[in-house]
């Protein structure tokens, strides 16, 4: 039987669901994998501060590992943000700045090259990003991918990337995250830990995470969790204002990009619903109707 489709479906009884979240990482992490807690990856954003308040309420804070790894391009907000939740969280932390390690890879360079390579004028010091033709709510066009660089005149530039350079620079940026999960497993298993993964159930199910960077874990607590419930979620386990108040982002790029610049083009909310009715065998025309979009 298909269930009823309408904008409340994503509503959860938080306390229940947290209870049952909770037991199953202290089950998974102390019995099944025969690990002592776990190291979380604090980004600043609210996947990852949800999983380490719900690794908190499932081991106690003792059991429970903090690690913040900015690097060059990386908002100093997230990390101010970060540090505050290990301190709200009461877990020991660290932070570690991955940059040396991308300079040496040939991070930095090799993205470098690939945005002179369409914009000729680019030096190192104008902040920019990659984005999208734009939100799929609104055109219907093909998605394509830009390049947007900032020039000291304050003037953005908008220029497509050639598919060499979309490549150079996708595979170059995806150092960070693996850079990132290196440090994580380190720490792991200096520690007897397990990883925890913090991708939520959109990521999950459309695939935005790096192969063995951000997607690799010994364990994944939200990722049955649409990215609403994820924000309702943290707010039910006392995660900080400041992150419960941040929109997502990718903090990738010297500019700001938003999730939808780079790959869902939809906003989260809309797009959890759409997914959910899906999932659930919901008829397009139903999602239609009730989210005033058309069928397309």
């Amino acid at each position: 039987m298909t269930p009823p489709f309408n904008k409340r479906v994503l509503e959860l009884d938080l306390e229940a669901k947290a209870a049952e979240l909770a037991a199953a990482l202290e089950h998974t992490v102390l019995h099944t994998l025969k690990r002592r807690g776990v190291v979380v990856a604090i980004s600043g954003g609210i996947d990852s501060a949800c999983v380490a308040a719900l690794a908190v309420r499932a081991l106690g804070p003792r059991r429970v590992f903090g690690l913040l790894l900015p690097e060059r391009e990386s908002s100093d907000e997230a990390t101010t943000y970060g540090r505050k939740l290990c301190t709200e969280l009461g877990i020991e932390h660290e932070t570690f700045d991955i940059a040396p390690v991308l300079e040496a890879a040939g991070c930095y360079a090799r993205r470098e090259a690939a945005v002179r390579s369409v914009f000729p004028d680019f030096t190192p010091d104008m902040p920019w990003k990659i984005v999208m033709h734009g939100n799929r709510l609104e055109t219907d066009a093909l998605n394509i991918f830009y390049v947007v660089v900032r020039t000291p005149d304050g003037e953005d530039h908008r220029v497509r990337l050639t598919p060499k350079a979309y490549t150079e620079i996708v595979a170059a940026t995806n150092f960070k995250q693996r850079t990132r999960k290196m440090m994580e497993y380190f720490h792991a298993d200096r520690l007897m830990f397990a990883v925890a993964g913090t991708p939520n159930r959109l990521e999950y199910d459309q695939g935005f995470f790096v192969k063995l960077g951000d997607g690799a874990a010994d364990v994944k607590p939200i990722a049955g969790l649409y990215k609403t419930q994820v924000y309702a979620l943290a707010r039910h386990l006392g995660v900080i204002e400041e992150i419960l108040n941040r929109e997502p982002t990718t903090d990738t790029y010297s500019l700001d990009q938003s999730q939808e610049d780079f790959y869902f083009s939809v906003h989260y909310s809309i797009l959890d619903l759409i997914l959910w009715a899906k999932n659930h065998g919901i008829p397009a025309a139903d999602v239609a109707a009730e989210l005033e979009l058309t069928e397309d």
